[in-house]
């Protein structure tokens, strides 16, 4: 049984980048298919891994699966750049603490989606599966798809992420190593276990951070109804990294 999910782009275009996605609690590969296929419709190259069980699985391990598998993308002319790792949940916290370490593969940009609070700041509200789930999303197609999925794990919300882990995501934007890496930052305004103020902090703290503020969305920054504004916020950023993170474009409006 293969060990991930590869999503490629239209046949005869250039392959513009490598993005690897780390899911979070309770999540499999499959919660992002719709993300993976959108950004490969962008000439995008995706792998979606299986989500570290952080109780188990210490950070050098992660890391090294993480090297792995961008390596195992690998077409004749090497792996195509930029590389750029997507966390989501826990998956963003292990993401976020390898920054601040000098751990395999260094990525030449990553996305930080739905990075959890530091407990106990910010605890878990989910209590019955419709409870999780009005945590998760307000999104119809992803609702059902999780409660479709029966590898998905039910409650995994209400698991702390270690401490360790999340201080290690905090403290990473002091480091010097996570200083030159370019970060998005993307968490829902109605996201309840996000600290808002830990992650503005963090954005300034970061040497290179954009943090995008979902409107209306929850904890699945990435699957809520926003799913399509998300994923334009993400193809853009990945753009600016071939423009000094400049944005490409200059937009003026009187729609207010």
């Amino acid at each position: 049984m293969t060990q991930y999910s590869d999503y490629f782009g239209p046949e005869g275009l250039l392959v513009r980048g490598t993005v690897l996605v780390v899911p979070g609690r309770g999540e499999t590969r499959a919660t992002y298919a719709r993300f993976g296929r959108r950004l490969a419709a962008d000439a995008y190259r995706v792998r979606v891994i299986d989500a570290p069980d952080l109780d188990t699985e210490d950070l050098p391990a992660l890391a090294a699966r993480i090297t792995t598998a961008a390596e195992d993308t690998t077409a004749e002319d090497g792996v195509a750049g930029p590389l750029v790792l997507v966390g989501a949940d826990s998956g963003a916290a292990a993401v976020a603490a390898l920054l601040g370490q000098d751990s395999g593969t260094r990525p030449d940009a990553v996305i930080l989606a739905g990075l959890p609070g530091r407990a106990p700041a910010v605890t878990a509200t989910a209590g019955t599966w419709d409870e999780e789930l009005d945590v998760r999303t307000s999104c119809p197609a992803h609702r059902g798809l999780l409660t479709q999925d029966t590898e998905v794990r039910r409650g995994s919300l209400d698991d702390a992420v270690p401490e360790a882990v999340l201080t290690a995501a905090y403290d990473s934007a002091a480091s010097d190593s996570a200083a030159a890496v370019p970060v998005l930052l993307l968490v829902g305004d109605s996201d309840p276990l996000a600290d808002h103020e830990a992650l503005a902090h963090t954005a300034k703290s970061l040497g290179r951070a954009r943090l995008s503020v979902v409107h209306g969305a929850h904890h699945d920054v990435l699957n809520d109804l926003q799913h399509r504004s998300v994923a334009a916020e993400v193809v853009t950023f990945l753009e600016t990294l071939r423009n000094e993170l400049r944005p490409l474009l200059t937009v003026r409006s009187s729609a207010w």
